[in-house]
């Protein structure tokens, strides 16, 4: 059974910095690309961002270049994304997926529960 498991969410002031952590089992980490993707209540899924099997490609939404890194430990089973620079609509439910490298939710068959992250200005 795969599990995704985010962790990090939380409530900041627009302006700080939050780093999202995901935990997965049940899959073989290293051999899965792996992203985040956020929904915003009244508002459509959006790609956040995507890192390849190795870490060697990274893909950002244009909403977040230049703020938010994606990172992984494939020793740990673990991928990460830290925001830096939030703004209030950054406010959304953040959740980790596992799959094929792309921007597309549909390529990734594996979502975790979601974690919230509530940015005021």
């Amino acid at each position: 059974q795969v599990q995704l498991v985010e962790s990090g969410g939380g409530s900041v002031q627009a302006g700080d910095s939050l780093r999202l952590s995901c935990v997965a089992s049940g899959l073989a980490f290293s051999s899965y690309a792996m992203g985040w993707f956020r929904q915003a209540p009244g508002k459509e899924r959006e790609f956040v961002a995507a890192i390849s099997w190795n870490g060697a490609m990274t893909y950002f939404g244009d909403s977040v270049k230049g703020r938010f890194t994606i990172s992984r430990d494939n020793a740990k089973n673990t991928v990460y994304l830290q925001m830096s620079t939030l703004k209030p609509e950054d406010t959304a439910v953040y959740y980790c997926v596992a799959g094929t490298e792309s921007d597309y939710p549909d390529e990734y068959p594996y979502w975790g529960q979601g974690t919230q992250v509530t940015v005021s200005s």
